[in-house]
């Protein structure tokens, strides 16, 4: 199961004087915040609480042997991403520039099957923040569901470059792709799922031997 590193935002100085933390009003509801930085950071913080909920309940469909049970907790995981949808777009509303919550609303609608809209998302992260891991990856795992392979293999290349803990994710990804596809290749020519097959094994032949040739470099030092 896909797991993001997006962690809660901490509002700051601003929402300890208006309010943002659950301080009540006279009226015993919470005082809003008037700052948007703050606004930000508490969508995006109940967006990644729903994220959360969503994960746990996928997790309790993979264990479950009853397929009604599966399919009931799937139905309400996919409810906690529509909130999560909901939450992160809130938080981009308030703060435009702000690129963790375009890159976790990626992340949440590409959950939810809105690849193309996923891309947006993803698209406005590195716009943003250009060199942001977390969106090249997991925006290469929407291309995958696209079958948009090419763009899919210049974004492991990136990551294999800058970051090789995410290549590895994307790679795991890419090899389930392959297994999902070479069972049913769908509308796509069964050659063209044959020869990602072929590019996916020769690239995580090469990941691993680099991997063992650097761990031995760092032995002889």
């Amino acid at each position: 199961m896909n797991r993001m590193t997006g962690r809660t935002i901490i509002v700051g100085v601003t929402a300890l004087i208006l309010g943002v933390l659950p301080v009540l009003a006279a009226g015993g509801s919470s005082v809003p915040s008037a700052d948007p930085a703050d606004q930000a950071a508490e969508a995006y913080n109940r967006g990644l609480a729903s994220r959360d909920k969503a994960w746990k309940l996928e997790a309790q469909a993979e264990a479950s042997s009853d397929p009604k049970q599966r399919a009931k907790l799937e139905q309400k995981a996919q409810k906690e991403y529509s909130k999560a949808i909901r939450a992160f777009r809130s938080a981009t509303e308030a703060d435009p520039a702000m690129h963790q919550a375009f890159s976790s609303l990626g992340y949440v609608l590409r959950k939810s099957g809105r690849y193309e809209d996923s891309l947006e998302a993803y698209n406005q992260a590195l716009e943003l923040e250009p060199g942001y891991a977390e969106a090249i990856e997991y925006r290469a795992e929407a291309f995958l569901g696209l079958d948009r392979l090419d763009e899919a293999k210049e974004a492991y290349m990136l990551l294999f470059r800058d970051d090789r803990e995410r290549a590895s994710e994307l790679m795991t990804a890419m090899q389930r792709w392959v297994e999902a596809h070479q069972s049913d290749p769908g509308e796509l020519d069964p050659s063209v799922v044959d020869s990602f097959s072929v590019w996916v094994r020769d690239r995580a032949e090469i990941s691993g031997n680099t991997a063992r040739h650097e761990s031995d470099t760092d032995r002889a030092w």
